[in-house]
């Protein structure tokens, strides 16, 4: 028998294995579930040259953005610096810091400095940034989850000056604070983690129906990381399994087969050329989506992508929106590709929007996505117009189900969460 070809394509000989031997009355579904539910993720390939990269607690918002942008990482645990040595880990890291958060906490900060209520100077970049942004409050839903709103009528609230983000990012503000000091606010992800002896199932229902982006591997009672596991490295170890029995039954399925995309044409958040970029972050964090179309003139076809990654280009390269009366979606995609190539720097925004077809079949969607190194791939019609958009998530998310009652009391006390955060 050929070995496997990597690590991810050993892991779908197993899933392999145990498909030829699962009961035959289980449906399709019910036998994926059962192979994965057979396996450990402490068997999950860990990424080549792994390495784990912690944000110190007293490192600076600025020192974080530029640690997360350099490694071309999404998120990463926040490191508590005040724990001992050899601390376990439940003790050693306190939350996930993401762009997201970076982004959202940034913009709350400044409503409250307007407001007068962190004794921030009127007239200060953090205090100016909610009179150029527009009013944020905070309501409480009935599960408990904090969200910001703001006034989603007028793009005034979004349009500010290419030099606003310089004096942003040279403020004290940006300079000083702390990720520490902050880690207790709901705008940072629990430190949620996954044993080295939990499931795939448990592994692939987290990234999936339960929308974590990466779950961090330990050992209970050890003192380290031992694996990060994201939705990108799940979508390309299922790239490396196309060819086996057990994928290609699931994997040649059309799209509307699957049920995708499951987002209504109606639906799908967007953002045209002509509106301010702040304007797509707003969306992206309203919305609870991770990335957006920007769409052309017609509101028809998309002219590129805005991911919540890309907030980055505007803390660390704020100098190149300088010119700019205001930064529109259009103007933020031409200076950031321009920046990347003077930067000799490989990004997907670099290249042309990626698109499929419903009667696709998902694992051609899969090959794409691993290929291109992206997170989402827009559906379009026989005329080009963008009707849908197919996440890493969604993928997933049609892979596996839970079962009723699978979690039991697994989010109860696995670690300590930090307070008003949800699960």
């Amino acid at each position: 028998m050929e070995s496997p070809r990597s690590p991810e394509a050993e892991i779908g000989h197993r899933v392999e294995d145990l498909w030829e031997v699962a009961e035959p009355q289980l449906s399709p579904s019910e036998k994926l579930n059962s192979c994965f539910e057979d396996i450990a993720v402490a068997s999950f390939p860990r990424a080549r040259a792994f390495q784990v990269i912690e944000i110190p607690s007293n490192a600076s918002l600025a020192d974080t953005v530029e640690i997360l942008s350099k490694n071309k990482i999404l998120s990463a645990p926040i490191r508590n610096v005040d724990a001992p040595e050899d601390a376990s880990w439940i003790d050693k890291y306190i939350g996930i810091v993401e762009f997201a958060g970076i982004a959202i906490w940034l913009l709350c900060q400044s409503e409250a400095a307007a407001n007068g209520t962190n004794g921030s100077a009127a007239g200060s970049p953090v205090a100016n940034l909610v009179s150029r942004l527009g009013s944020f409050t905070f309501r409480r839903t009935s599960s408990g989850r904090v969200e910001t709103t703001t006034d989603p009528e007028s793009d005034e609230t979004t349009a500010v000056g290419g030099s606003f983000f310089e004096t942003l990012t040279s403020s004290e503000f940006y300079k000083n604070t702390k990720v520490g000091d902050i880690s207790g606010s709901f705008r940072w992800a629990p430190f949620l983690a996954l044993q080295t002896s939990d499931t795939f199932l448990t592994m692939l229902l987290l990234l999936s129906k339960y929308r974590m982006k990466s779950l961090p591997v330990v050992d209970m009672g050890g003192d380290k990381i031992e694996n990060i596991i994201t939705q990108s490295s799940v979508v390309h170890m299922l790239a490396e399994c196309v060819g086996l029995p057990w994928f290609e039954s699931w994997g040649t399925k059309k799209l509307s087969e699957l049920g995708l995309p499951l987002m209504k044409p109606q639906k799908l958040v967007k953002v045209n050329e002509d509106q301010p970029v702040l304007k797509a972050f707003q969306l992206m964090r309203e919305k609870g989506v991770g990335g957006l179309p920007v769409m052309d003139t017609s509101g028809t076809k998309a002219i590129g992508n805005i991911s919540i990654r890309d907030v980055q280009y505007l803390l660390t390269a704020p100098n190149i929106y300088k010119d700019y009366r205001t930064i529109t979606a259009k103007d933020f995609l031409t200076a950031v590709r321009q920046h990347l190539h003077e930067q000799h720097e490989a990004s997907p925004l670099l290249g042309s929007v990626i698109t499929c077809k419903r009667d696709d079949a998902i694992k051609d969607i899969i090959l794409k996505l691993d290929s291109e190194k992206i997170h989402r791939i827009y559906v379009v019609d026989d005329k080009g117009s963008t009707e849908g958009v197919i996440t890493l998530r969604d993928i997933i998310s049609k892979l596996v189900h839970e079962p009723r009652h699978y979690f039991g009391d697994f989010f109860d006390g696995v670690v300590p969460l930090p307070p008003n955060s949800t699960v």
